[in-house]
């Protein structure tokens, strides 16, 4: 996208948000002036936080980066308030002249003026911070039972520990994923699963902030599959970067799992059965986009399984990728991409673009399990959706 319409339109709609906000607070001289500081400050770190990398090394390169970001989630709130504000203006002032109330019009609409006008930049702020702390602590485990038809007693509380959509990059580092790594490690699953999205940066730039994935620890270990951001990012390298650190890297391709259950779910021993589990990967649903040999084929996935087979199951980044798994007859696929729409209220749009947005869901006889994310991307914010690291666990329907 050209840079200049982008700039354009960041600075006409900060100007809008100003313009709306700042002369009411004309009785607060401090509050309208911060307003309008605010605003500019914001329209010009936005774009900067993009550039940041290229305009500014070290440590003014990650201040500018971490300030762009944090405007624009503030900013995001800011505009939708906003909206909502004049929509309130007009409702009441509508309600004043349905109602016959002309006379006390003026008075009482200056009054509503001027404390929705207050309450926009403070309820943005508050949002804000809230979003702010809540996407930076380490994601919670959420536990989910996934009910297989036909499942094999062999397999039932077999568990699956799904971590997607981190974006290690310009403000997700080592730190960060170390300790989801060991709160993954915490739960003693059986696999581990990374749907994708899983880096927004180069290898060289980032190789030492993923180095904490090859501490994983599971059972049969762990399984990747690419997202959009590693295309954006170099997918080849980060592929090669990745099984050099050990992760089982599926390129529209499946391993044949062997899985030995020597006790019940109750921690019971029981006679020792082997049941066999194709887990496969697909690459991300755009990836043909910039690499026609990976276009996501889970029938391509599948080929070469063996019919016997009681579990098959599917890593594909994105949810649109089910129409096509189902069809290639998997039983579940684990999906991240859509963050859950992240923060309030794009919650409430993500469904427009893809079939399931978060949590459990079915399409004919497949489930489909789509990740919240375990980090996020651009604004550090989530306010109304958390972060997750998803503990599924198979059991019979």
């Amino acid at each position: 996208m050209p840079l200049v319409p982008v700039l354009l339109l960041i600075t006409l709609l900060h100007a809008w948000v100003a313009w709306r906000i700042a002369p009411p607070l004309a009785a607060y001289p401090p509050a309208q002036l911060l307003v309008w500081l605010g605003m500019a400050a914001s329209a010009i770190l936005m774009p900067v936080a993009f550039l940041a990398r290229r305009l500014a090394k070290g440590r003014l390169g990650t201040l500018l980066t971490w300030g762009g970001l944090l405007c624009m989630g503030l900013f995001s709130t800011l505009f939708v308030l906003t909206l909502l504000r004049d929509a309130l203006l007009v409702l009441a002032l509508g309600a004043a002249v349905v109602t016959n109330l002309a006379g006390l019009e003026a008075h009482w609409l200056d009054a509503l003026q001027r404390w929705s006008a207050l309450a926009v930049p403070v309820l943005g702020l508050l949002v804000s911070a809230w979003g702010f702390w809540n996407a930076r602590r380490t994601a919670a485990v959420v536990r989910v039972d996934v009910p297989i038809k036909e499942l094999p007693a062999a397999l039932h509380g077999f568990t699956v520990a799904q971590i997607s959509d981190i974006h290690v990059g310009p403000t997700i580092k080592h730190a960060y994923l170390q300790r989801i790594v060991a709160r993954v490690n915490s739960l003693g699953v059986d696999m581990v699963a990374i749907t994708g999205d899983l880096v927004d940066g180069r290898v060289d730039d980032l190789r030492q902030h993923v180095a904490p994935l090859a501490g994983l620890l599971s059972r049969h270990g762990t399984f990747f599959v690419t997202g959009n951001h590693e295309y954006y990012s170099g997918a080849h390298a980060w592929i090669d970067e990745l099984r050099r650190l050990g992760l089982h890297v599926l390129v529209n391709e499946h391993r044949v799992l062997q899985h030995d259950s020597g006790h019940s779910p109750d921690g019971v021993a029981q006679d020792r059965a082997t049941e066999t589990i194709v887990g496969a990967g697909g690459t991300d649903f755009t990836a043909h986009h910039f690499d026609e040999s990976h276009r996501s084929d889970p029938v391509a996935a599948m080929a070469g399984a063996p019919l016997a087979t009681r579990l098959r199951l599917l890593l594909a980044h994105q949810p649109r990728s089910a129409q096509a798994a189902s069809d290639a007859g998997f039983d579940l696929q684990l999906s991240g991409h859509t963050h859950g729409g992240q923060f309030w209220p794009w919650m409430y749009f993500v469904k427009f673009q893809q079939p399931f947005t978060a949590g459990l869901g079915k399409l004919a006889d497949m489930w489909v399990y789509t990740n919240r994310g375990t980090g996020y991307w651009g604004p550090p914010k989530r306010f109304g959706v958390s972060s997750e690291i998803t503990h599924l666990r198979l059991v019979t329907a």
